[in-house]
């Protein structure tokens, strides 16, 4: 099968190229991201890979089944970025990577925390400007902190544990979640009360109509002055503006984010010999107490490996004609 990447970047090609071997798909890296007017790139293909930053929506969609693609398949966990019901109209298949290392994005959560609370990202500028002052870069002990979760998905019970272990109070939030073992250690509470109480908020829910822009100005004064938070699931589940306005009152200490809800048009890009036009991101890489990264969350070895293999894998399965493990249910 004939399969064009959008988005493509020199990794995917060296990881998708080695799981290849088994599969003998014909790959087409590409390094244009999905749109309206690169959709005819994919002419004749009948598989096109998307990552997250692609756009999928019904026109993109119809000009892709329109070229004779059947076959959609997602490189990530995340799917809000397709139109599911046009994929539907025009007869689309698609498939996404739900598993591929929670491990990598909770250990890029906590990799956030311990950076943002001891200003490790300071230090670093200071000393390689010859400057060992300490001055301004104070943090506090994990140990006895509560950190609160929203969202009890994979990762999010993986940062969970991994807190619990610095000797954190960990309190969680999750509409779908009942009940949890006990010896999870980890305290199911109401939104408020995990707002409320925590020294720490992450975030780990998917984005949807109920949770864009869960966190704003109202929900950001339910907070504890002086909050950390941190995002590594979708940008759009924090106002951004909301969450500037709380930092420079002070209200919000600290943000850690490795998404942004206006993230398509730059992250993943080398922007560093030209303007960023982006006001609100310009403003938030300028507060001193803002750690981003370009959504980097799932960059490991081990996942991308299981990405490679787990896309390819339903690639071969749509080939075949059947159904596929991994095959997004269309609505």
């Amino acid at each position: 099968m004939r399969i064009v990447f959008f988005s493509s970047k020199p990794y995917d090609r060296e990881y998708f190229t080695a799981a290849n071997g088994k599969h003998g798909h014909e790959l087409i890296f590409l390094e244009p991201r999905l749109a309206l007017e690169t959709a005819v790139l994919a002419a004749e293909a009948l598989a096109i890979c998307a990552f997250v930053n692609d756009r999928l929506d019904a026109p993109v969609l119809k000009r892709l089944a329109e070229g004779g693609t059947r076959y959609i398949l997602l490189r990530s966990a995340g799917y809000n970025h397709i139109d599911r019901s046009a994929a539907k109209t025009y007869g689309l298949k698609v498939a996404y990577v739900p598993r591929y290392s929670p491990h990598a994005v909770a250990e890029h959560t906590v990799a956030l925390i311990l950076s943002l609370n001891r200003n490790i990202h300071r230090a670093y500028a200071r000393v390689r400007e010859g400057n060992f002052s300490i001055d301004g870069l104070l943090g506090f002990d994990l140990h006895g902190r509560t950190v609160g979760l929203v969202g009890l998905g994979r990762i999010g019970m993986l940062v969970g544990g991994i807190m619990r272990g610095f000797g954190c109070e960990v309190r969680a939030y999750d509409p779908v979640v009942s009940s949890l073992p006990e010896s999870a250690g980890i305290k199911l509470a109401p939104f408020s009360e995990v707002m409320g109480r925590s020294d720490i908020i992450s975030l780990h829910c998917p984005l949807t109509e109920q949770t864009r822009h869960l966190i704003g100005a109202a929900t950001l004064e339910q907070c504890r002055r002086g909050v950390m938070l941190i995002n590594t699931s979708r940008g759009a589940l924090i106002d951004t503006p909301a969450a500037i306005a709380a930092l420079k009152s002070g209200q919000l200490g600290s943000l850690g984010i490795d998404v942004y809800e206006d993230e398509a048009e730059l992250f993943y890009e080398d922007y560093s010999s030209r303007i960023i036009k982006d006001d609100v991101l310009s403003r938030l890489i300028s507060f001193p107490n803002v750690l981003i990264t370009a959504h980097q969350g799932f960059f490991t070895r081990e996942a991308l490996t299981t990405i490679a293999e787990t896309t390819l894998a339903s690639a071969t399965g749509f080939a075949a004609g059947g159904s596929v493990t991994d095959e997004l249910v269309l609505r």
